[in-house]
């Protein structure tokens, strides 16, 4: 059987008209390709996390929209735009947290607001080429934040993560795990903590998955186990992922993240966050700005139980993700640099060295 790492998380099959993705729900124990063909397939694909993690959320929406483009009828560009908006809303209403899916869906629906003279085959190609962009700078973004990211770690060193941030939520690498990845092409070692990231596991079934299948050194702890790992010494950085960043700095990241933070600051241990600059939302100046999404209680009182183990009728709080305060942030790793306090200065040089790149 090939290795985890040797399969697509998200890809087109243009031929058959489907959107092609690794389904994660039956990770570890079974890979399960799914050939989505409908808007609502791939709604429910994205919603019920087949699809996750912030940059492979973006780039399924992005295909997403393309595979609703062919199956519009339309003969004018009025209305070719106006089933196009419908879709994206559609596709846009999945998850609420995370940026990348409304920017990728922003960026497939100016693509075609600037090429209005163009016809609706025109406009369908113009569409697939941007939503093979998306995938394509992905790749090459993780592979800069893992750059920027080896710079920070050393051969040996040992370093926790809190949920899923690997190539199994982007086109390849990852964000917070790319470093290791990467590191391990050069020949380097690293033992990394995954912690096992309550209520959906993440942690365990995806990130203990694939870095074991990438021949890293992994140890697999309960969420409540990080403070004695870090009390222990055993831990040199903490690496995590995010769904969106706001102009301040604060990370909102997988439900348990900010409590790895607060744990860090305490041990005196740097705690980054890896993302690409499609995940930070200059519109927004504070982390309270972002919407949380909450999930359904039976992710918590029965999903990983042969039987309900809570009582019937027991009131649950159920958000899938929290805000990490940016004074605990010791910095945040983009493909453009590094960020790091004041968030304000620094992360509007990144996007200024983001122009500038675009430009030239």
């Amino acid at each position: 059987m090939n290795s985890i790492m040797q399969y697509e998380t998200v890809s087109l099959n243009d031929e058959e008209s489907s959107l092609v993705i690794l389904n994660q729900t039956k990770l570890p124990n079974e890979i399960e390709i799914l050939h989505l063909k409908t808007q609502n397939e791939i709604w429910n694909a994205i919603y019920s996390l087949q699809v996750r993690g912030a940059p492979a959320i973006g780039i399924a929406a992005a295909f997403g929209l393309y595979l609703a483009a062919k199956k519009i009828e339309a003969n004018d560009y009025a209305s070719f735009m106006r089933e196009l908006r419908d879709a994206k809303d559609y596709l846009n209403s999945s998850r609420p947290t995370a940026v990348n899916l409304s920017w990728a869906l922003n960026r497939m629906e100016r693509t075609a607001m600037n090429h209005k003279g163009k016809s609706i085959p025109e406009l369908r190609e113009l569409l697939r080429r941007e939503a093979i962009a998306i995938k394509d700078e992905d790749t090459d973004m993780c592979r800069r934040i893992g750059e920027h990211g080896l710079t920070l770690i050393h051969d040996g060193d040992g370093i926790l993560t809190h949920c899923n941030a690997g190539q199994l939520a982007t086109s390849k690498y990852g964000t917070a795990l790319a470093p290791i990845h990467l590191g391990r092409e050069r020949g380097m070692n690293f033992h990394v903590f995954c912690d096992e990231t309550r209520p959906l596991l993440q942690g365990a079934r995806l990130s203990t998955f694939e870095l074991y299948a990438d021949g890293v050194d992994t140890t697999l702890i309960c969420d409540n186990m990080a403070s004695q790992v870090m009390k222990n010494g055993w831990v040199n950085a903490v690496f995590v992922g995010c769904d969106r960043v706001a102009s301040n700095g604060d990370a909102c990241n997988k439900i348990g993240t900010s409590g790895v933070a607060i744990l860090a600051k305490h041990y005196g241990i740097p705690f980054y966050v890896l993302a690409p600059t499609s995940t930070i939302d200059m519109s927004i100046s504070r982390g309270e700005d972002i919407v949380i999404e909450e999930r359904p209680s039976y992710e918590i009182t029965e999903m990983w139980y042969s039987r309900r183990m809570a009582p019937e009728g027991i009131k649950v709080y159920n958000p899938a993700f929290d805000v990490t305060d940016h004074e605990l942030i010791t910095g945040i790793v983009t493909e453009f640099g590094i960020s790091y306090p004041p968030y304000e200065e620094s992360l509007k040089k990144i996007f200024e060295s983001k122009q500038n790149n675009q430009q030239n």
